[in-house]
C-alpha cells in the first residue's frame, strides 16, 4: 500500500473518510436476492473489490492488500419508514455517518427500494437508489468512478462491440473495464505477514536515509519554488481565510449527518467559456455570504477547496493521486461575470502551481517515509483543531462519471451524486458529479452547524438560477 494510501486507512480510525457514490436507476421490481447475486458476481470479476487490507504487527511495513471474496453483509437492503425522497435524504444521513473497515471489507452497498417523488424518475416510477461505500485508502473520487461503473455497466450485445455501440452501450464489456480497475501489484497480494516483516526491518535504515537525503532535495525545491514565485514566473500559493461559523468545531456529541441533493440537467450549468465546477463555484459564492449573513456573521473573504485530480504516472503505485486547490470565491466584486472570471483565472493558477514539478519533490519524500514515523504523525495530528487561517470555508468536490450507461436489476440510471466527508474545518461540503446529460450538487452538512440545511439549499438553488444568466 503506497504511504498516500495508508494515510487514509489510518485517518479512517480517527475520523470519517469512506466515499459514497450514489447511482439512482429505475427499480423494475428485480427480487432483492438477485440483486444481491448480480452484485456478488460482478464484484468477483473487478480485482479492486476483492482485496482487503492487512496490517504488518506494529506498523513496521505499510499495509498490503491481499485478496478476499465477496460476503453477503456487503449487500445491506435499507427499509425507509416511508419510500419518499425525504425519508431516503435522511436515511443517507445515516449512512454517511458509517465507516467501512478495509482490514474486513474495504467496500459495501447500500440499498434502498421502491422510492417514490425522486427527482428526474419518468412517468413518477419509482426509484432504486444504491449507494456504493468505499473505503478512501482502496482509490480516490475517479478511481472509485472507475470501480462504479465496472459494477454497474450495462451489459454488452453478445453479437459483438459494433452491436452495443449501435444501442448506446460501452463498446467495451464491463469485464473489460474491471480488467482495467485493478491492483497495482499482485506481488504484494502474495506477500505474506512474516515476510513483510523480514523485507521491512533490515529497509528501514535505508528508507531513513533515502528519506534524510530526499527531504534537503524537497527544501531545495521550496527555496526554488520560492525564487520562482517572487520573480513572477510561478503563480503564488493560495491564500489563507479566517474561519467562520460553518468551521467551528462540533461541540455536540449527538450531532447528525444532514444530506440535500439538487438534481440539475448538464445544459443549465454548460455555460461559454466556463466549467460546471466554475459554475457552481460562482453559485457556492452567492449562496454561501447570503446563508452567512441570515445567521448573523457578515464575511469579506470565502475560499473553497478543490480537489484535482493528478494523472496516473505522477504517483504510480497510489490509489490516491489529487491535490486539494485553495479556490479564492471573490465575494467582494459585485459583478458575478467578472467574479467568475476571476474565480477561473485563480483555478488556473492554483493549478499551474501545483502541477509543477518542484512541488512533485515532497511526494518523493512521502514515498520513502519509513511506516513507523508516517504513522506516528499521523496519529499526532491534531484532527480536532480549527486552525486560525483555513485552506478554504467549505470543500467543492467535482467529478464527471461519464456517460448515463449504467443499469441495476434491469433498470437504467438516471443520476449519481456523491458527498465529500466533514471534518473539525470543513462542516459543509459540496459534490459535484456528472453522468450522461444530469448533473447532481449534493450538500453534507453537520447538523450543529448548518441546522437548517433546507434554508442554505434553497439559497444555493436560486443562486444557480442567478448564474444561469450570465454571458
Amino acid at each position: 500500500m503506497a504511504p498516500q494510501d495508508a494515510t487514509m486507512y489510518w485517518l479512517s480510525a480517527r475520523t470519517r473518510n469512506d466515499l459514497f457514490l450514489l447511482y439512482c436507476f429505475t427499480d423494475t421490481d428485480c427480487p432483492t436476492a438477485q440483486l444481491r447475486d448480480v452484485v456478488a458476481e460482478r464484484s468477483a470479476r473487478i480485482p479492486d473489490l476483492r482485496v482487503r487490507a492487512r496490517a504488518v504487527p506494529g506498523n513496521l511495513d505499510y499495509p498490503s492488500w491481499v485478496r478476499c471474496e465477496f460476503r453477503s453483509d456487503q449487500f445491506i437492503e435499507h427499509v425507509l419508514p416511508e419510500p419518499d425522497w425525504a425519508h431516503l435524504q435522511a436515511a443517507l444521513g445515516e449512512v454517511v455517518d458509517t465507516g467501512v473497515d478495509a482490514a474486513v471489507r474495504p467496500w459495501r452497498l447500500h440499498v434502498f427500494r421502491g422510492v417514490v417523488d425522486a427527482p428526474a424518475q419518468p412517468d413518477a416510477s419509482p426509484a432504486l437508489v444504491a449507494v456504493l461505500q468505499m473505503s478512501h485508502a482502496l482509490a480516490d473520487g475517479r478511481r472509485a468512478a472507475e470501480i462504479a461503473r465496472a459494477l454497474f455497466e450495462t451489459e454488452p450485445a453478445v453479437d459483438g462491440a459494433a452491436n452495443s455501440s449501435a444501442r448506446g452501450a460501452p463498446a467495451t464489456s464491463r469485464f473489460a473495464t474491471a480488467k482495467r480497475v485493478g491492483i497495482s501489484s499482485t506481488s504484494a497480494l502474495r506477500r505474506s505477514v512474516p515476510a513483510s516483516l523480514a523485507l521491512s526491518l533490515p529497509r528501514m535504515p535505508i528508507q531513513v536515509a533515502r528519506t534524510a537525503f530526499r527531504g534537503y532535495k524537497a527544501f531545495r525545491a521550496q527555496q526554488e519554488l520560492a525564487e520562482l514565485t517572487a520573480k513572477g514566473e510561478l503563480p503564488p500559493p493560495g491564500p489563507g481565510f479566517p474561519p467562520s461559523l460553518i468551521n467551528h468545531e462540533c461541540a455536540e456529541p449527538n450531532s447528525a449527518h444532514l444530506i440535500r441533493m439538487l438534481v440539475c440537467h448538464a445544459d443549465a450549468l454548460r455555460l461559454p467559456g466556463r466549467t460546471v465546477t466554475v459554475v457552481v463555484l460562482t453559485a457556492v459564492s452567492i449562496a454561501l455570504p447570503r446563508y452567512l449573513e441570515q445567521r448573523g456573521e457578515p464575511v469579506e473573504r470565502l475560499g473553497a477547496q478543490v480537489p484535482m485530480a493528478l494523472s496516473a504516472t505522477a504517483m504510480p503505485n497510489a490509489r490516491n493521486n489529487y491535490r486539494s486547490l485553495s479556490i479564492d470565491l471573490f465575494i467582494d466584486e459585485p459583478d458575478l461575470c467578472t467574479r467568475a472570471d476571476k474565480i477561473t483565472a485563480d483555478m488556473t493558477a492554483r493549478r499551474t502551481r501545483a502541477l509543477h514539478p518542484l512541488l512533485a519533490a515532497q511526494d518523493r519524500v512521502t514515498s520513502v517515509v519509513p511506516a513507523p514515523l508516517l504513522r506516528r504523525d499521523i496519529d499526532r495530528y491534531p484532527l480536532d483543531t480549527v486552525p486560525g487561517s483555513i485552506a478554504g470555508h467549505t470543500v467543492v468536490s467535482s467529478v464527471h462519471r461519464g456517460p448515463a450507461n449504467l443499469s441495476f436489476g434491469g433498470g437504467l440510471v438516471r443520476y449519481t451524486a456523491g458527498f465529500p466527508a466533514i471534518g473539525s474545518v470543513m462542516r459543509l461540503t459540496h459534490g459535484v458529479h456528472g453522468l450522461g446529460d444530469t448533473v447532481t450538487i449534493s450538500l453534507h452538512a453537520d447538523s450543529a452547524t448548518v441546522p437548517d440545511i433546507d434554508a442554505y439549499a434553497a439559497l444555493l438553488r436560486a443562486a444557480l438560477d442567478e448564474v444561469r444568466g450570465l454571458k
